[in-house]
């Protein structure tokens, strides 16, 4: 069901429709079990990592912090149960690398209950105390970017923003934690977004949701403040409407330059999830030990959006949901933009946001074989940054990484993925442009 055709309009050019599967929209979000043992990378966040402030052997309280912010672009860490600190040492993160973590084994008769809380009157708080209270929430963008929420409404005196763009896009098939989130905690996520406000300075808030999510649109517009200061805009079912650049665009009809960030045309952007942890834990004094993400995929037995341990094993998680013995694959986060795994002992941290399980019989036998372009032009046509990923390619197959940034505007790019999607030749343009950014980054460092 969608909204009716006269409240449809806010979008963008290009993008594609793919198949969306967002049959755990309608189902109420349950908490997971806790695992028997809980691994907690220490950078799970863009900045520093976290320095760990416990020792092996100790005892931990839910909601203790265990390892402080290393800096002003760093986080705090704090313990997702109670229990002791069996190991402090290096664990496998998803990206592949070995990344410092404390492994907690839970207290199987403990409660649970967070014990560790400063309550707090925000709105009385000034913007430096404000901005210290957020980072001591341990919050970064939960909707997959993980950039510490402090740091992105630490707006610099010289930058006026005029709107606050509350990103409800959820465009990524297959996920919905952030529709049950604008559903189930509505009243959590307003006082988020009055909390970044008075942080940012805006001085209103746009909410955008895409229009296959009528109840999410209702439940927020009969919650809305009768001063106008924050109003929800219903947004085209389409990929990629969450993108940053694309979501100002349809919302505000305005283009951020190259090279810029959004403060540099008066707008920040943040995730409904993040904002409504940021309404749930802030006046409470509370770091993020959990978070809400989606576990779906035709080799999922019971798919929906879980509270889920921040630390919980994929393997546990997947056990707990029934995952089916010919599982083969396994996303994290969406399939266009997510990161296939290649390990089930990586853990839930806070930038996942869904987990996504595909048997063999949703995946080819084998990779499709991979053909010349063909110059159609259907990669033109999607773009949602007008680029030409035609030549990209053409340029990558030759690594000619410069000219494709220089002459080709190679880094406007933000790897959508809907080049790759709908090339006929199956070119894997996306992981050719991330391989050209990434020696060009070398060069640029190596200068």
């Amino acid at each position: 069901m969608r909204l009716p055709f006269f409240k449809r309009a806010a979008t963008f050019e290009h993008g594609i429709h793919p198949a969306y599967h967002k049959e755990t929209g309608s189902l109420p979000i349950r908490r997971m079990a806790f695992a028997p043992r809980l691994i907690v990378p220490l950078s799970q966040h863009i900045g520093k990592p976290a320095v760990c402030c416990v020792n092996v052997g100790q005892e931990v309280v839910r909601g203790e912090v265990i390892a402080t912010a290393d800096g002003f672009v760093s986080l705090p860490v704090h313990a997702p149960a109670t229990g002791v600190v069996e190991d402090i040492g290096v664990s496998l993160a998803a990206n592949g690398k070995m990344v410092e973590s404390i492994t907690i084994r839970v207290y199987e008769a403990d409660s649970q209950e967070v014990q560790v809380r400063t309550p707090r009157d925000v709105e009385s708080l000034g913007k430096k105390e404000l901005l210290e209270a957020i980072q001591q929430t341990g919050i970064s963008g939960l909707g997959g970017a993980t950039f510490p929420a402090h740091v992105k409404l630490n707006v610099p005196p010289e930058t006026a923003i005029d709107t606050l763009v509350v990103n409800g896009a959820e465009c990524e098939p297959f996920l919905t934690c952030d529709h049950r989130i604008m559903v189930e905690r509505t009243q959590d996520l307003l006082r988020g977004i009055r909390f970044a406000m008075q942080a940012s300075g805006a001085p209103r808030a746009v909410i955008g949701v895409e229009d296959n999510k009528p109840d999410a649109i209702a439940a927020i517009e009969a919650a809305l403040p009768l001063d106008g200061t924050v109003t929800v805009k219903a947004l085209e079912t389409k990929y990629p409407q969450g993108a940053e650049d694309t979501i100002i665009y349809a919302l505000l009809g305005r283009e951020i330059p190259a090279g810029q960030r959004p403060a540099s045309i008066g707008v920040l952007v943040n995730n409904v999830m993040t904002l409504a942890y940021l309404g749930r834990l802030l006046p409470a004094g509370e770091g993020i030990v959990e978070r809400v993400l989606t576990v779906a995929g035709p080799a999922v037995e019971k798919p929906g959006n879980y509270i889920v341990p921040i630390g919980t094993p994929l393997r546990f998680l997947l056990e707990q949901v029934g995952a089916k013995s010919n599982a083969s694959e396994i996303i994290l986060g969406g399939p266009m933009m997510g990161m296939t795994i290649s390990s089930l002992d990586v853990p839930v941290t806070k930038g996942t946001s869904g987990v996504l399980a595909f048997g063999r019989a949703q995946l080819p036998e084998e990779a499709p074989k991979v053909y010349s372009c063909i110059k159609c032009g259907e990669c033109l046509k999607v773009c949602p940054k007008f680029l030409n990923p035609s030549q990209l390619g053409l340029l990558a197959a030759k690594r000619e990484y410069e000219e494709m940034a220089e002459r080709y505007n190679l880094d406007r790019c933000f790897e959508c993925g809907c080049c790759s999607y709908v090339c006929p030749s199956h070119i894997p343009l996306v992981q050719q442009f991330r391989i050209a950014k990434a020696v060009n980054r070398e060069k640029a460092s190596a200068a």
